[in-house]
């Protein structure tokens, strides 16, 4: 048994590692994801292979074309996510996938796959990995009790290293033996083990969206870069991912030019080496609660950057091969422990209604920051030879590590993304149209003059909570008549939007926000609220 850690590295009730395994479906679709997970890394080995002869830039490309749709399509597959049935998003995106695979199999096999149409289709089979991003992170809850998320989040990680471990191996063999076009084959048929579990799986239906009230994709999309802006802890998740992944990225980058040109390996010695990663990160899931444990997140995630640096030094200066395997151990350590830290924090701060949307925006950092530097790294390695890359990298993750106690993972403790419907029902003399709006809510406060401070600085967290739910402006205003008479004003864009406040969007977090404000309102007093309408927009039909 190990204790649960919060993101933060706070101690919770033990649970054993291995605790969402004990759910069927998840368990499933573990199993399922390792299978896909080896034959992309089988795939990556026998794309990389082939490029290798053509400079370090298409090499490095092969990681771009796989990491820039999320640049492209993560924040658009959010919404989809959150819009529709995750369940048969994730079963279209797997076809999809399927069947580039195998294109890609059959053009292999043909000897009629040049550098452009491997790289073209490696970026449709990205496309793929974005469509289906947002959706796999945001079932996760769906599967496990919360509580379980960060165990869930750190399996994930161990069944993308334990394919790193195996698939590249075997790629390597794979490609020495049959040719690349046989690692694009089991590829294609690797996505269909995911198909048949998604299939099987009897997902409880959600409560119906009334047609009026469904969000367009310009508005879901809005709402959801909103809520991230609005939210500090989910955005200090996304700095501290954008210090991390562009020089460890370095390593995904240039280790096949490691393999070819500092070690002179064949495509097996390079798949050697990347197992010895992803056996590194599968030992770490043993090691990760306690150093996690012991460390917290933050020191986990300093401790994580300065082992890459090491990693990278040793990388640029010795071309020694058992050396070299050895040293790429720790780094699989490493990245198992950064990511699921950061993975975890993020599931962990969204609520249900905004889920994939906001596991979009980390997906889109995490993916595209690895796509972004991936071809600067071979332009580099090129310019400054591969030695001074792998250095210029090592020195990003010392400022990193440098940074954690500078910009740390705010603590988790006061949030809590359970759905709240603590707001009562709107008292209205007529009833809106969905998209009547925009909508003035107003409430007024009465506050002791004592605590006027700590009223208004309790509000500036109610102040983010109405921004994240659907606010396009708020203002706190004092009476300028009667001292410690408080008006707030926030502007909601329709009528649909702020019903979605009332009943989809609140969380136990807000609730707290708002509990902790009016506990310092004057005794015998509540909140009086209005809602105004535009006036120029038409008359009103009263019912009452």
């Amino acid at each position: 048994m190990t204790a649960t850690t919060s993101p933060e590295g706070g101690a919770a009730r033990p649970v054993s590692a291995w605790a969402p395994m004990a759910a069927p479906v998840f368990r499933a679709l573990w199993i399922a994801q390792f299978v896909s997970n080896v034959g992309t890394w089988m795939q990556t080995v026998g794309a990389q292979w082939l490029l290798l002869g053509h400079g370090a830039t298409l090499v490095t490309l092969v990681q771009t074309a796989s990491s820039l749709p999320v640049v492209l399509l993560a924040l658009p597959s959010g919404v989809l996510a959150d819009r529709f049935d995750r369940r048969r998003l994730l079963i279209a995106a797997q076809f999809a996938m399927s069947a580039v695979a195998t294109v890609l199999a059959v053009l292999a096999f043909a000897d009629a796959l040049g550098p452009g149409a491997l790289l073209a289709l490696t970026f449709l089979l990205g496309c793929g990995t974005a469509l289906m991003g947002p959706a796999w992170q945001a079932i996760q809850p769906e599967l496990v009790p919360r509580e379980q998320l960060g165990e869930a989040s750190a399996l994930g990680a161990v069944n993308m290293n334990l394919a790193r471990a195996i698939g590249p191996a075997a790629g390597g063999v794979l490609v020495a033996a049959a040719g690349a076009g046989w690692t694009f084959a089991f590829n294609a048929v690797s996505f269909l083990g995911i198909v048949l579990v998604l299939l099987l799986w009897k997902r409880p239906a959600g409560p119906p969206v009334p047609a009026g009230r469904r969000e367009s994709f310009v508005t879901a999309l809005y709402a959801g870069r909103r809520y991230v802006w609005n939210a500090p802890g989910v955005r200090r998740v996304l700095l501290r991912t954008a210090l991390f992944i562009p020089g460890a990225a370095a390593v995904w980058s240039l280790l096949p030019l490691v393999a070819g040109e500092s070690l002179h390996l064949g495509s097996g010695g390079y798949g050697l080496l990347l197992a010895a990663v992803g056996v590194g990160a599968v030992s770490g899931a043993f090691l990760l609660p306690r150093v996690r444990g012991t460390l917290g997140a933050n020191g986990t995630m300093a401790v994580g950057a300065l082992v890459f640096a090491a990693v990278l030094a040793v990388l640029a200066t010795v071309h020694v091969t058992w050396v070299v395997a050895l040293v790429l151990l720790p780094a699989g350590l490493a990245w198992i422990g950064v990511l699921s830290t950061l993975s975890a924090a993020t599931q962990t701060r969204m609520p249900g209604w905004v889920r994939a949307r906001g596991l979009a925006v980390y997906l889109l950092v995490f993916q595209g920051g690895q796509a972004l530097t991936a071809p600067l790294w071979g332009a580099l390695a090129q310019w400054l030879g591969l030695s001074g890359a792998l250095l210029v990298a090592a020195a990003l993750l010392l400022l990193a590590a440098a940074t954690v106690r500078v910009w740390p993972l705010y603590d988790a403790s006061r949030i809590d993304p359970t759905p709240s419907d603590h707001w009562p029902a709107p008292p209205l003399v007529y009833e809106p149209g969905p998209a009547d709006g925009p909508v003035l809510v107003s409430v007024v406060y009465r506050v002791a003059p004592d605590d006027r401070a700590a009223f208004t600085d309790a509000m500036r967290d109610v102040a983010r909570s109405r921004r994240r739910t659907g606010a396009l402006t708020w203002g706190l205003y004092e009476d300028g008549t009667t001292p410690g008479r408080f008006v707030e004003n926030y502007l909601v864009a329709s009528w649909a939007e702020h019903l979605d406040q009332h009943h989809s969007r609140q969380t136990t977090t807000d609730r707290r926000f708002e509990e902790t404000a009016r506990a310092l309102l004057l005794p015998g007093t509540e909140p009086e609220i209005t809602h105004a309408f535009d006036a120029t927009s038409g008359p009103r039909v009263h019912t009452g």
